[in-house]
């Protein structure tokens, strides 16, 4: 993030120099969202957050100084209302990673976007691309750069005026494309990989991407600033040498990375999603784009939003920067932060009325010798790093066949070891509800013919604390009612013994 004493200046500057600017942040539960949000406060902006359910930004820490209001681009109807007297709408949404159909969500919530802003009288959308080879025709760049460039002009045609930048790899704490780098590097010393290995590509550091996007908010109007530009670090590299500089970085031993010509996108996707917490759906779109080089064409941003001294943030430094914020637990907001579309609208464990549905429960009860705080947290650090505290083989089968099946797996991990807050993500699922020393209702986002809750509650009695785990599944039709059976029998050794596990874990803390 932006040092402190660079905010405190930005924040003195625009006091004397300019009006406040009224922006609306789309995506401000995503990664870069959540990350720009304080950066506009500390710039002294006034912020209004468009997302589909604001209490998923309950826990954030700027949640008090910002106006949340309930909207979703796939649904044009909802906009209208949110962008009234904004100055600069930031559009940072994507459907990346949600299907075969992501370019056509993306250009018609685009356009509906654009158009929505126009009727409110939006004096300029601010949009994140993806940088682009100038050379390729549109028509042969891969799925994930052509939506990027399709939806820079759908939010054209509604006729307010569009700031586009257009970025590459982002090197920060929590990027899925950093995250893919430290994971490939990391896991695997010795590496069979594709010829985009060898491809020049220009990344740029967060910090770099959240510095132009904050500034975008005090561009002048005029065709000068109605155009795309090319952001980039100040240094072009093939992803071999990233992960070559990123293993000294971590101190690791030098990789042997052999290139071969044979690996299809859909291979390599699905070798990317084996060994990192990216997801296939989501790591094919990304390695496609890869097969590209991509370097800025100009640096014309440079003339309204100047570098700063000593220049834009190089790769080794933007690198040692993110492994610093990882290793001293300060990860603000991660690639998985977003929620999958229409989760918000689901059925919530609480409601009364199931409409004649079945939900299935499984419930274990337990006293645990142990202080209330003690057992919040072994509860509050469940997941990722700690796993899951009963039959590892199975949990690690089921994150299989989920990847297998296109889901998310069980390897997204965790934002923070030891603290969570609403909307973070969770292996294979995404906190709904925290209650600090009380409840802990997770929500799952594996594929399942239904929809399905874990719930974990401590309650203070008499010598200790009453841990009460609750697992429900809401089944969606025949193969959601046979799901149910078909598990059934294993419950007893997994969800019994992550009781038995969680109890004794915080009885010997």
């Amino acid at each position: 993030m932006i040092d402190r004493t660079d905010r405190t200046d930005r924040t003195d500057r625009r006091n004397e120099e300019a009006e406040t600017v009224r922006c609306l942040v789309t995506g401000a539960t995503g990664y870069l969202g959540g990350r720009l949000v304080p950066e506009l406060l500390a710039d002294g902006h006034r912020v209004r957050c468009l997302v589909r359910e604001p209490s998923r930004l309950r826990d954030h820490p700027w949640r008090g100084a910002v106006e949340a209001l309930a909207g979703d681009v796939t649904r044009p109807e909802t906009l209208d209302g949110p962008l009234d007297g904004v100055d600069v709408a930031y559009y940072l949404v994507h459907s990346l990673g949600t299907g075969p159909d992501f370019e056509t969500l993306d250009r018609e919530a685009a356009r509906a976007f654009g158009h929505a802003a126009a009727r409110a009288g939006v004096r300029r959308i601010v949009y994140l691309g993806g940088l682009a080879p100038r050379d390729v025709p549109e028509g042969q760049l891969s799925p994930h750069l052509r939506s990027r460039v399709a939806t820079g002009r759908a939010l054209r045609e509604g006729g307010v005026p569009v700031t586009e930048l257009r970025a590459a790899v982002v090197i920060g704490s929590g990027s899925a494309s950093f995250e893919m780098l430290r994971h490939l590097t990391e896991r695997l010393p010795v590496m069979v990989t594709p010829r985009w290995v060898d491809t020049r590509i220009q990344p740029i550091a967060v910090r770099d991407v959240l510095r132009y996007l904050v500034g975008a908010a005090g561009l002048p109007d005029g065709p000068d600033t109605d155009r795309v530009f090319d952001i980039g670090g100040p240094e072009a590299l093939t992803y071999r040498a990233m992960m070559q500089r990123y293993a000294l970085l971590a101190g690791l031993r030098r990789r042997v990375i052999v290139a071969v010509p044979v690996l299809s996108p859909g291979l390599s996707a699905h070798w990317v999603g084996l060994v990192t917490p990216v997801p296939g759906a989501l790591a094919r779109p990304l390695v496609e784009s890869l097969r590209h080089e991509v370097v800025c064409a100009e640096h014309d941003v440079a003339r309204w939003i100047p570098d700063p001294p000593g220049g834009a943030i190089g790769f080794d430094r933007a690198v040692s920067l993110a492994l610093r914020r990882i290793r001293d637990d300060e990860v603000a907001t991660r690639w998985s932060s977003a929620s999958l579309p229409g989760a918000p609208s689901d059925p919530l464990p609480t409601d009364p009325d199931w409409a004649g549905g079945s939900l299935y429960q499984d419930v274990r009860e337990r006293h645990v010798d142990a202080d209330p705080q003690a057992l919040w947290q072994v509860v509050e650090g469940i997941g990722g790093e700690h796993g899951w505290y009963s039959f590892p083989l199975a949990w690690w089968v089921r994150g299989a066949l989920d990847r297998l099946a296109g889901g998310v797996g069980l390897r997204r991990g965790r934002r923070s070891p030891g603290r969570l807050r609403v909307g973070d993500s969770l292996d294979f699922w995404r906190v709904e509800e925290i209650e600090p020393g009380r409840l802990l209702r997770l929500r799952a986002e594996m594929r399942l013919p239904g929809l399905a809750w874990l719930e974990l509650t401590v309650t203070p009695e008499s010598g200790g604390a009453r841990y009460r785990q609750r697992a429900l599944f809401h089944p969606h039709g025949l193969a959601g009612q046979a799901y149910w059976w078909s598990v059934a029998p294993f419950h007893a050794a997994v969800f019994g013994g992550m009781a038995r596990n969680i109890a004794h874990r915080a009885e010997t803390r």
